[in-house]
């Protein structure tokens, strides 16, 4: 299992200020509380595991992936560092799939940043904010409408009823005369008859005026009724236009109603769906930023580097040519001809790991190695940060003291689960011997997985953190501060600053434990 990350050298730092505090707690007067200062260095973060050392004398080199051979930097007979580029194949393929995964990652980031700045809530509101405006002026509008119609319908209605009374005043005109007339036709003929002879001849009376008025009367009558027809016309028209008009005033209004309802949703969808909507590109931004990682990595691997110094014992191709991925007929440490622990099954299945067996193939031999090799299990969480080239640190439990560098020759691709847990055998070449070495020694490897260098840098162990923030206790006039900062790299040792302290600024480390380790008094 993998052990807890990096802390060797900060347990040597803290076993030190104990042994100080300790002495200081031995004397009358306390000592002052330690500080450190805020000063530039690197921040590095490790993963360690332990294995068993392995002594080297032979290493068979190939590539992760097949392909065809671009360059072919080295012959027989050559010696060579460690690091050194030893072959590269075709990477065009390999770097347009790179390229297409920088490419859609800036498309993902260019739509969270899209999405966290998009205006979809203020839109929203605005629309709303739009509709309710649409209605106030569609009511109003509708009510100015509904008023002129009641304006004309009542206009109508007294035309009709003006018109009414006229046709009645013609007809009882008509009437009038018509009576006048027969009244005066009758007494004329009566008179004539009592007072004149048969056979003497009078003179013609005098035309009655209201006969005369009759006809005038009747064309009166008929132009009343068509006026009063006319009129009626009017008033049911202006009525006919009322009801229309209220009726589609009436549909305008819930037409707007619902545009508010609607515009309402649309505001409460968009409030609601922004989080998730940058939750879900989010973890598009994240997968896409995965694939790049993968994309570098298979890119990176086109170039065979030497895991270690040595000489140059066998070259199996040339320029142009076409080799095939690192393979092995038993089951070996990933990129090493050292077996998996536990396993010495000569006949065991191909791909347990990523070196080529002797004999088998290998694209480059080297020979003459005089190191040592661990291969340690990574959990898998630890697994996922190591690549191939990445310095290591080895220290051997037998020798107090003594660490050596190496680094990363492989990973294997696929993990074995022991005890519930998945890990990943990691091969470890030291790049440095030492003649206290003993193969199956137990060492610790810690490989530097991140680090920078020349940033501002604090000790983890003044770091604390307080309501969600980094905190340091800086001493103050009277005594202490808790000043807070933005971290950077959480480094095994260090934590970047980011801002908020500054290089050389005292902090103080924490005196818990001070009171544990004190001894008896003086």
């Amino acid at each position: 299992m993998t052990k807890v990350t990096g802390r060797r050298h900060q347990g040597t730092l803290l076993v030190g200020l104990v042994a100080l505090f300790a002495t200081a707690a031995c004397t009358a007067t306390p000592a002052p509380p330690p500080t450190v200062r805020v000063d530039r260095g690197i921040v590095a973060t490790s993963v360690s595991a332990s294995g068993k050392l392995a002594s080297i004398t032979e290493q068979n080199l190939g590539f992760p992936q097949g392909g065809r051979l671009e360059e072919v930097l080295v012959k027989v007979g050559d010696q060579v560092e460690a690091g050194q580029v030893l072959a590269r194949l075709d990477d065009f393929e390999l770097t347009q799939e790179l390229k297409q995964s920088q490419a859609q990652l800036a498309q993902q980031q260019a739509s969270l940043t899209k999405i966290r700045n998009g205006n979809s809530v203020a839109a929203a509101q605005a629309d709303l904010d739009q509709a309710k405006k649409i209605l106030d002026a569609t009511q109003k509008q509708v009510s100015a409408t509904n008023d002129s119609n009641k304006s004309a319908t009542d206009r109508a209605r007294v035309q009709l009823d003006f018109d009414k009374s006229a046709l009645d005043r013609a007809e009882r005109k008509l009437r009038e005369d018509r009576a006048d007339c027969d009244s005066d036709e009758n007494s004329s003929e009566s008179s004539s008859s009592s007072t004149q002879p048969a056979t003497t001849s009078t003179p013609p009376e005098p035309t009655n005026p209201a006969c005369d008025r009759i006809e005038t009367d009747k064309a009166a009558v008929q132009d009343a009724k068509r006026a009063v027809v006319s009129s009626q016309t009017s008033l049911d028209a202006a009525q006919e236009r009322e009801r229309v008009d209220a009726a589609s005033g009436q549909l305008s209004i819930e037409n707007a109603k619902q545009s508010i309802v609607n515009a309402q949703n649309e505001l409460d969808s968009a409030g609601s769906d922004r989080p998730a909507d940058i939750d879900a590109q989010a973890a598009a931004v994240r997968d896409a930023q995965a694939a790049v990682a993968i994309a570098q990595r298979k890119a990176d691997d086109a170039a065979l580097r030497a895991p270690v110094a040595g000489v140059v014992s066998a070259v199996n191709g040339v320029t142009g040519e076409f080799v095939g991925a690192a393979s092995g007929a038993t089951a070996l440490a990933p990129g090493s001809t050292a077996g998996l622990p536990g396993i010495s099954d000569l006949g065991a299945t191909a791909g347990a790991g990523g070196g080529a067996a002797a004999g088998s193939g290998a694209f480059i031999v080297l020979n003459g190695v005089e190191s040592f090799q661990l291969v340690v299990p990574f959990e898998e969480s630890d697994a996922a940060r190591i690549a191939p080239g990445q310095p290591v640190e080895v220290a051997v439990d037998a020798v107090a003291g003594l660490t050596r560098p190496g680094s990363v020759l492989a990973i294997a691709p696929s993990g074995e689960e022991v005890s519930g847990i998945v890990n990943y055998n990691a091969t470890i070449v030291l790049n440095e011997s030492d003649p206290r070495l003993r193969d199956g020694q137990t060492a610790e490897a810690s490989v530097a997985v991140e680090s920078v260098d020349g940033v501002l840098r604090v000790p983890s162990a003044a770091v604390r953190t307080e309501g969600g923030r980094s905190v340091v206790t800086s001493p103050a006039s009277g005594g202490t501060l808790a000043t807070p900062f933005e971290p950077g790299v959480v480094g095994d040792q260090f934590v970047e600053v980011k801002s908020g302290l500054n290089e050389g600024q005292e902090v103080l480390l924490p005196q818990a434990h001070v009171t544990a380790v004190a001894g008896p008094p003086n």
